[in-house]
């Protein structure tokens, strides 16, 4: 049960928050034998603080850790070659796969698009005689599914029952008592957005709202907005905290704005209502994955509005007509109940790990 996993670092957090997710979910739950290649450490290290960008070989929960550098590290290839995202694989090492005796899957990027359910699966036949195989996260069950650990949403369901142990973690991140008495009285917001993302335009209408606000935002997203009180908008810049820290948070809030896949997804599992900021293609083609998105859910109007206003390119005058609307009691009211349930019907799909390792099961690499 051998795997090369490789993650080449695009999107700062997001590939490697994916891949590392997967990686140990495969190896606790599956017993694999993982080797992850990954570019850039330092992304690497503020997810996990126990990496260090200092070392080329590392073991952390089970798993080796390989720098790769170029050229790659010469290093013989497992049975299983995992490339997150499709990322090409390194020239050398692919030349030293074998045939017939390398299971190679390019694991592709999430999307809720029609096509995906009959692409799933399929193998791309090469002249070398390697042949990859597409693999693609989803949202039904003709897809490979969603990343969701075992004991995940009880650990959920038991901390959204705790209001001591949420206090607690929020205070635990530097959040000062004015800020946790907007909280209290009010409501709390996490973002983790790109820089084009309208939050500016958002925090202004928070901090007119008739209900206070705590916003969480961690270090180095959106520098221009500045921390403590803002008329009825507290904002409080928070440190990275671990990917299971980070679900924390999400599972605390009442909304979470989130961008790219692995938080998006995480926001999924928290089951609170959240405002997607998909990673921003040319030609609009993310805008066509969002809508496939938001086609597939039962959302109330107002909240699909503001987040395909969220993703257009003059999103900061597109979303502030949707402020209003989308944070009314009753219509938040219907968006909450909505989120609860689209994380319960997701749950009955396979999880991404379970399909994968059933998937290399079935090609008789395990």
């Amino acid at each position: 049960m051998r795997a090369d996993i490789f993650c080449r670092v695009v999107d700062n957090y997001g590939d490697i928050g994916v891949t590392w997710r997967l990686a140990r979910q495969l190896q606790s739950e599956y017993g694999w034998s993982i080797r992850l290649w990954v570019d850039r450490r330092d992304s690497f290290n503020k997810l996990d603080a126990r990496v260090s960008p200092a070392h080329n070989i590392q073991v952390i929960d089970n798993i080796e850790i390989v720098s790769w550098t170029t050229p790659a590290p010469n290093l013989i290839p497992h049975p299983i070659v995992v490339a997150s995202f499709s990322c090409e694989l390194p020239t050398a090492f692919q030349a030293r796969m074998i045939p017939g005796n390398t299971l190679w899957i390019n694991l592709e990027y999430l999307s809720a698009e029609a096509w995906v359910e009959g692409c799933h699966g399929l193998p791309s036949l090469r002249s070398d005689g390697l042949n990859s195989n597409f693999f693609f996260p989803g949202f039904t069950a003709q897809t490979g599914g969603l990343i969701k650990e075992a004991g995940l949403l009880k650990a959920r369901d038991a901390w959204q029952a705790d209001p001591d142990r949420q206090l607690q973690w929020i205070k635990s991140l530097g959040v000062p008592s004015d800020g946790l008495q907007a909280w209290r009285s009010g409501r709390l917001v996490s973002a983790f957005c790109y820089p084009q993302a309208p939050l500016n335009a958002f925090c202004k209408y928070l901090a007119n709202d008739s209900i206070s606000t705590l916003l969480l935002i961690p270090e180095g997203i959106a520098n221009s907005i500045p921390s403590g009180q803002q008329g009825n908008l507290h904002v409080a810049r928070i440190p990275f905290t671990t990917q299971s820290e980070y679900d924390q948070t999400l599972w605390t809030a009442d909304l979470n704005i989130v961008r790219g896949e692995d938080s998006f997804v995480r926001a999924l599992w928290a089951a609170k209502p959240s405002i997607w900021h998909i990673y921003p293609q040319t030609e609009d083609t993310h805008l066509v994955k969002l809508d496939a998105w938001l086609a597939r859910t039962a959302l109330p109007a107002p909240a699909q509005s503001c987040i395909r206003n969220w993703n257009l390119e003059d999103a900061a005058a597109a979303a502030t007509t949707d402020f209003n609307q989308l944070l009314d009691p009753a219509t938040f009211a219907v968006w909450a109940a909505t989120a609860k349930q689209l994380a319960t019907e997701l749950a009955k799909n396979q999880d991404l790990a379970c399909s994968l390792d059933l998937f290399c099961r079935t090609k008789g690499q395990l």
